[in-house]
């Protein structure tokens, strides 16, 4: 493994397996609303890492599409993990329009319920590399 590399897996450590995890987090949390995906919250301890529950309901289709939407939450979560604060347990269910929404349209409603939640972590400060090049 490469120095400076970051771990990307989606653990049994990082999610939320338990009913009454679920409950704890939707009893006591807060909740923010988006256009496809509902994200409760519930600060748990800060040297902990988060962890994350996907709800998905009959609602939204059969199986095969209540288990496409899974997958596509556990890997914006997974590609997103490093950017979490730690101590978080967040429960994400997905709404009716989830079913027929893109990857895109997904990980773009998961990062501003994320910003809203203020569950990221403070991008750090400093010049962009593309202000430091010069024009010719």
């Amino acid at each position: 493994m490469q120095a400076g590399r970051i771990k990307l897996r989606f653990s049994r450590s990082s999610r939320l397996q338990r009913a009454a995890e679920f409950k704890l987090v939707r009893a006591f949390g807060k909740t923010w609303t988006g256009t496809h995906l509902i994200m409760a919250v519930l600060y748990r301890e800060a040297d902990l890492p988060s962890k994350i529950g996907i709800v998905t309901t009959k609602r939204l289709g059969r199986a095969v599409v209540r288990n496409r939407i899974r997958r596509r939450i556990r890997e914006i979560f997974r590609l997103n993990q490093h950017q979490l604060r730690r101590g978080h347990w967040v429960v994400m269910i997905a709404r009716a329009s989830s079913a027929c929404a893109s990857y895109q349209e997904l990980e773009r409603d998961w990062l501003r319920l994320a910003e809203r939640a203020s569950i990221l972590r403070p991008k750090p400060h400093g010049p962009n590399p593309a202000d430091l090049t010069q024009s010719v």
